[in-house]
């Protein structure tokens, strides 16, 4: 059994179904920006911007709620890789370090959180994790995270460079 951590409560194992199908699947990634914790935060808080970091914006974003407080939805549609309807619930938030959130996405559900911290010397690391349950999930799950893995790397990169961009010209 592999253990995997989790922010403020340690290491956590795999979770399996008696049929030794993973239930639910774990994806991370992390950036590394020059911007500091409160300008990674104004960047990425700005929803406005984020079809900017990706194209896979179907349709404006639109918040039921005070945008980032526990309670609040951000609900918007994907063109691709399907056309379909994403809403999130905002469930934890400390400006500026993290951010945390229930996606509900074509049949699945996904925890995810997006973490600040200072790095050594300077900047951010920027950490993004999700585990996702629901759907087909075990006949599925390599497509799927392969496919998470795509748009993460995608938007985080292009969210990266913008924060880099502004630190520069602080």
């Amino acid at each position: 059994m592999s253990f995997l951590y989790r922010p403020g409560k340690g290491p956590a194992p795999d979770l399996y179904s008696t049929h030794g199908r993973s239930e639910i699947a774990r994806i991370e990634h992390a950036v590394f920006t020059k911007a500091s914790c409160d300008l990674a935060w104004k960047v990425f808080s700005d929803w406005k911007r984020w079809p900017s970091f990706s194209n896979i914006y179907a349709s404006p974003l639109e918040w039921k709620g005070t945008p980032w407080s526990p309670g609040s939805r951000l609900q918007f549609k994907i063109s691709h890789p399907i056309r379909t309807k994403v809403d999130r619930v905002i469930t934890f938030v400390t400006p500026p370090r993290c951010v945390a959130r229930i996606n509900q996405v074509h049949g699945y559900t996904m925890e995810q959180w997006v973490l600040f911290d200072p790095f050594i010397g300077g900047g951010t690391k920027v950490t993004t994790w999700i585990e996702l349950t629901g759907g087909d999930l075990p006949a599925e799950l390599r497509e799927t995270k392969e496919l998470l893995n795509t748009i993460l790397a995608n938007w985080f990169a292009n969210f990266s460079f913008e924060c880099d961009r502004m630190a520069e010209s602080v």
